[in-house]
């Protein structure tokens, strides 16, 4: 989640209903219909509003025969509100439980003298290392093609398109329409 991303989360929450359907669904898994009834609005109504909600990923859909239920994507709603608290602080150690000595034995063991990197982690904790180390030459701000980022993860390893989903997966870079942008630190998906 780049910075375009917190502005939009905050934006869906720009609206009093948004707000009363998130705190519906904080309750449970509602379906529309129930949502719209409890609100005293119309279903077209609340499918704009949660369309707007989803958009963000703050909600969930679980589709029973033709009713589909609504629930609150907390995880999702916990880390965009703390992105805007931690934001700026640049904490690049990134809450790994690991020390500093840890890391820089796994970068050791990983990448070559030259920057080249040997192999890619199959532990997760070591994995994490050398993304984080791999993003260090991305500028934050900065949206890449997919070529860009291609070129650059090759200049480390072969496999350019295993990082490239991996920086995607841990969430240290957003993709959208092809368009790389790097997440900042505080979303890194690395606990």
């Amino acid at each position: 989640m780049q910075l375009t991303r917190i502005v939009e989360f905050h934006k869906a929450l720009a609206d009093l209903t948004r707000i009363r359907i998130i705190a519906l669904l904080k309750q449970g898994p509602l379906h529309g219909q129930a949502i719209a009834g409890k609100l005293s609005l119309s279903p077209p109504t609340i499918t704009h509003h949660m369309s707007k909600l989803r958009d963000v990923g703050l909600i969930k859909e679980r589709r029973d025969k033709n009713t589909i239920y609504f629930s609150l994507n907390e995880k999702v709603l916990e880390s965009c509100a703390a992105a805007i608290l931690s934001f700026g602080n640049g904490d690049e150690n990134m809450d790994m439980s690991i020390s500093e000595s840890e890391r820089a034995a796994i970068l050791n063991n990983f990448f070559t003298a030259d920057g080249k990197l040997k192999t890619i982690p199959a532990q997760r904790k070591k994995r994490l290392v050398v993304l984080s180390r791999l993003v260090k030459g991305l500028e934050f701000g900065k949206v890449y093609s997919e070529k860009e980022i291609s070129d650059y993860l090759r200049n480390f390893h072969p496999d350019y398109a295993t990082l490239r989903r991996e920086l995607i997966i841990y969430q240290f870079m957003y993709r959208k329409d092809g368009l790389y942008e790097m997440n900042p630190p505080e979303l890194w998906n690395v606990n």
